[in-house]
């Protein structure tokens, strides 16, 4: 054979055998092929143990170091190279997850990647305002973009996903949850939620944002009591109108992901109600995204009465549409044999694993696992110096100034003695709520630290405890506090609970100042210098004890990382408030739940005060009306409202109505204003609220400029929903409302024929 010849047949054969031995690319794995496709391929490769694995979501912890040998870790890393598991919360930064990654990617049959994810509430290591408090900036784009800080620190720490925003509708303020939501009003809770989504998840299409997930569906912030995981019992209109329109606005938003509540609708558990499921939130909304339990709730179903085990409660969940199971295990122990006994078609399994898949195609971890796994952008991303700017930020547009007598407010530089007193103001621990994913309390700036910062040298700080933490407070300690009150120009007392009574599992039945603070103010009110109350709590209390006892109460929230910095700017004037509540602050316990958007009753009392009060719907003991009403908060400076006018007294159906008013700064001071437009349907086929906030406008005015706010009102305004969750738009008398908050109005009529 001649050599050539030879030479040709060898490098065939090599190359022949080479070819026979590469592996062709899987079509799942390929990229060139579509996400549908590429799902479809997989899951046709998929045992049903696999399957389920991937609707089994496990919380975490470490897995490497120490840890590593721990048999319930061992446990769980055997799970993940089996491919029984899907999702793991509470694994955190890159080390962490990178370590879980490799071993699903490498060791299981499949090697389809994890998904990371972490109750990223109000900030990841740099921790902004709780919801409820950056809700009251009233600043859509600054909540998007505090949200955005949040996405990109985490996401640099290894994290795919967020169990935010909360979009329940929070009327109780007993309930500790109103602290992760936007307040008491749909309208503007859906505006906040969508901004929330929107920062968190930006296009999906980097690797510096999460998953956003829309809880607790639905209607969990209606909890009787404000008591924690209790029983939810209410109308039709009331889910159509009140309760479902956040969770609405988070879905056209863009939401990847939802969450179960803990409560019950129409009497079934909300993981097994089909209505809420698959009625309302997949055939109504399009809702094409992943549904996600919350902590055990699919087992929980049992404690409710509506499951008779946890096989029930898987087979309950499954086929009223729920997915992924947290943490109870139900699925994976189970979704095998009830598809073998043809209790869950297979068609709603391949439905919720092609869901948790596309997800993962989507945020690209198929092709790049590794994506959120690189420890110099971890350290890089991670408390920065800009992100504490924005933060302070936020902290500054969180808080409300809700009284301000004799101009006690701001600390002119005139001033050159402070007495700061208040345990709270020197405990950074106390400052936070448990939501606080990686913060540390240790780089936070206390309010004594803020004080202290923001007005020495110029002015002397002194400090007392004036109480105890724990709610006490002695002879001793208020005699300290008022030998330094003495001293001082102007007092400034830190009042209210700690931040861990905000949150889950935190309800209170008196959401009051405790009354330990309640004698130390007495007893500072003697002295007869003006006293500033520094209200820090993760809810509205109620301050009707406090009100008269001070001269200034400035209500600060759960602020963050920048608390005290945050909390000297606005008392020093370097920024004028101009937060609003979104909530009620109730007058007394027994008005609660007190909300704004209440409805009128067959006798309600009479709207002047020297009316006929008998047999109307009352308190005898008590005013009706709140302490301070939705959307209220003062300014240093003040605006006055004047020429409110309509482009017409009526219109039809399809037409346009434009509402105008004129805002001047007539005070001393550049700021702020939120300015609120409200409507009222006088009579419908369903009772309708008192007032409705329909739309709203921050302006900021120097001092002495005036402006024209203009508000759009269409048909979509003026509807409502029926029992059924039709729209309904009828003719008839309206009443529109502008105003600073929703009790200061004026007030003009509209006929819609």
């Amino acid at each position: 054979m001649p050599k050539k010849l030879a030479f040709y047949l060898l490098t065939f054969a090599v190359s022949f055998v080479a070819l026979a031995q590469t592996k062709p690319i899987l079509p799942y794995k390929n990229p060139k092929l579509s996400v549908e496709e590429r799902v479809k391929d997989l899951i046709s490769r998929m045992t049903i143990e696999e399957k389920a694995g991937q609707l089994n979501q496990l919380n975490g912890g470490e897995f490497t170091g120490p840890a590593k040998n721990d048999p319930g870790q061992m446990a769980k890393m055997k799970q993940v190279k089996e491919g029984k598991v899907g999702s793991m919360l509470n694994v955190t930064g890159v080390v962490e997850t990178s370590a879980i990654q490799k071993i699903a990617m490498e060791e299981s049959r499949l090697g389809i990647p994890m998904l990371f994810a972490l109750d990223v509430i109000h900030g990841y290591s740099t921790i902004f305002p709780i919801p409820l408090a950056e809700a009251c900036s009233w600043d859509l784009p600054a909540i998007e973009k505090n949200s955005s800080i949040a996405a990109k620190e985490a996401a640099a720490a290894g994290i795919h996903w967020t169990f935010a925003p909360m979009c329940d509708i929070g009327n109780d303020i007993r309930w500790g949850r109103v602290m992760e939501g936007a307040g008491e009003d749909p309208y503007y809770g859906g505006l906040v939620a969508a901004s929330r989504v929107r920062g968190f998840q930006g296009k999906l299409d980097d690797d510096a944002h999460l998953l956003a997930c829309i809880k607790h569906f639905a209607g969990y912030g209606a909890v009787e009591s404000g008591r924690e995981y209790n029983l939810t019992d209410f109308s039709r209109p009331a889910l159509w109108n009140k309760y479902l329109p956040p969770y609405k606005a988070a879905v056209d938003a863009g939401a990847a992901t939802l969450m179960n509540g803990f409560n019950v609708l129409d009497g079934v558990p909300v993981s097994g109600s089909s209505f809420l499921i698959n009625d309302i939130l997949k055939a109504r909304w399009g809702f094409k995204g992943l549904l996600v339990s919350d902590w055990g709730s699919f087992s929980e179903m049992i404690s409710w009465g509506h499951a008779e085990d946890d096989k029930d409660a898987a087979m309950k969940a499954l086929n009223a549409g729920s997915m992924m199971d947290m943490q109870s295990q139900t699925v994976i122990r189970f979704l095998p044999e009830l598809v073998k006994e043809g209790k869950v078609s297979m068609q709603a399994v391949d439905e919720a694993v092609m869901r948790t898949l596309e997800i993962k195609f989507r945020l690209g971890l198929f092709d790049q696992p590794y994506k959120f796994s690189n420890p110099e952008r971890e350290k890089k991303m991670l408390f920065t110096q800009e992100n504490r700017s924005i933060a302070r930020d936020a902290a500054r547009k969180s808080i409300v100034l809700l009284k301000n007598e004799k101009q006690t407010l701001p600390i002119l530089p005139t001033v050159k003695k402070l007495a700061l007193i208040g345990a709270f103001a020197d405990s950074k621990d106390d400052m936070f709520d448990f939501w606080i994913a990686k913060g540390e309390s240790k780089n936070a700036v206390s309010v004594l630290e803020g004080i202290k910062a923001g007005f020495e040298p110029n002015a002397v700080v002194s400090f007392s405890k004036g109480y105890n933490i724990d709610g006490t407070t002695s002879e001793i300690l208020i005699k300290e506090a008022v030998e330094k009150a003495s001293l001082a120009e102007v007092i400034l007392v830190n009042i209210g609970i700690s931040g861990k009574m905000a949150g889950e599992d935190r309800a209170l039945a008196n959401p009051a100042i405790p009354e330990a603070q309640i004698q130390l103010l007495k007893a500072l009110q003697k002295t007869g210098k003006p006293i500033v109350a520094i209200v820090t709590s993760g809810r509205p209390l109620i301050l009707t004890e406090v009100q008269p006892l001070v001269s200034s109460i400035v209500q600060c929230w759960i602020l963050g990382t920048e608390t005290g910095s945050a909390i000297a700017d606005v008392l020093s004037g370097q920024f004028n408030p101009s937060g609003k509540t979104v909530m009620t602050f109730p007058y007394a316990v027994g008005q609660i739940p007190v909300y704004y958007n209440h409805f009128k009753t067959g006798r309600p009392l009479p709207s002047e005060p020297d009316g006929d009060m008998s047999w109307k719907s009352r308190y005898r003991d008590i005013p009706n009306e709140p302490l301070y009403p939705f959307g209220y908060g003062l300014s240093y400076t003040n605006f006055t409202y004047s020429d409110f006018k309509l482009s017409s007294s009526s219109g039809s159906k399809g037409g346009t109505l434009i509402a105008s008013v004129n805002i001047t700064n007539s005070g001393n001071f550049d700021g702020e204003e939120v300015v609120q437009l409200y409507i009222r349907d006088l009579a419908a086929s369903i009772i309708r609220p008192v007032k409705e906030l329909k739309g709203f406008q921050k302006i900021k005015l120097k001092k002495g400029e005036k402006s024209t706010v203009q508000f759009t009102l269409t048909d979509n305004e003026f509807s409502f929903f029926n029992a059924d969750g039709m729209t309904k738009l009828e003719p008839g008398r309206f009443h529109i409302f502008v105003g600073t908050d929703s009790k200061n109005t004026q007030k003009l009529d509209f006929d819609l024929k």
